[in-house]
């Protein structure tokens, strides 16, 4: 690893502004917009802006409709699945970090905010729970003007290094499977924040060269991470045991 990677410790300064790029809001909006109109299309046909593309009536009762007259049968909603429970802890034991979590939340400007407190990493409490489905994001700085703090050696993890989240008092581990360097203008939000079929974890702070003139490091340092916990075994009744006493008749 090359001096570049890691700063070095009391680069930063006090006007250092911090925070990582998060999910663009404007994929919500588009989302959003496309719903509606899919909600509008559909009560066309109640509201008398569409037709049904000839002079036929419409049915007198939707297709469901029980001529027997028998009593519908009213099933019982399904209760809802309790919020997870979120992180407490994150432990990395190659680089001995050991730390509590804090909730961060977006900024003004759309960005994920940071830890005040400089030996504390953060997780993005409006993503993913840790251990759920989808990429779960810590965050963390890499130092302050007095020195190394919390994810400093975080460029050092490689493929097969262990990441343990706290949960409910349960530690979920993760085994890291890349560690990538980007520059803050061309961040892969896609990668970081997109969907994800199981359970996965970033681990992000700045890392490269030192800007002056803008306060901040140049680049970001993220760490993907995969669920590393044993799959479960599909349930069995047993084998059952055959009677010994076989015969041909």
């Amino acid at each position: 690893m090359s001096e570049e990677d890691r700063p070095s410790p009391g680069a930063a300064i006090a006007r250092h502004r911090w925070g990582w790029p998060a999910p663009a809001r404007k994929a919500v909006t588009v989302g959003l917009a496309a719903t509606a109109f899919a909600l509008l299309v559909v009560a066309g046909t109640t509201w008398g802006f569409a037709t049904t593309g000839d002079d036929r009536a419409a049915p007198t009762a939707p297709l469901w409709h029980d001529e027997t007259g028998a009593a519908p049968t009213v099933r019982p909603a399904e209760s809802p699945a309790p919020p997870a429970k979120p992180p407490t802890r994150v432990r990395v034991p190659k680089l001995g970090v050991d730390s509590s979590l804090v909730g961060l939340r977006l900024g003004a400007g759309g960005e994920l905010e940071a830890p005040k407190d400089f030996q504390q990493a953060g997780w993005y409490a409006q993503g993913t729970v840790p251990g759920e489905v989808g990429p779960a994001v810590i965050a963390g700085h890499v130092d302050s003007e007095r020195g190394p703090a919390v994810f400093f050696r975080l460029v050092d993890l490689r493929a097969g290094d262990r990441i343990e989240v706290q949960r409910d008092g349960v530690w979920l581990p993760f085994r890291v499977v890349h560690t990538g360097r980007y520059p803050k203008n061309r961040f892969p939000t896609a990668e970081v924040y997109g969907p994800t079929p199981t359970a996965e974890l970033r681990l992000i702070t700045c890392g490269g060269t030192f800007d002056d003139s803008a306060g901040s490091y140049r680049d970001n340092i993220v760490v993907y991470a995969v669920d590393a916990r044993p799959a479960a075994l599909p349930s069995s009744k047993g084998n059952v045991v055959p009677d010994s006493r076989w015969d041909d008749r």
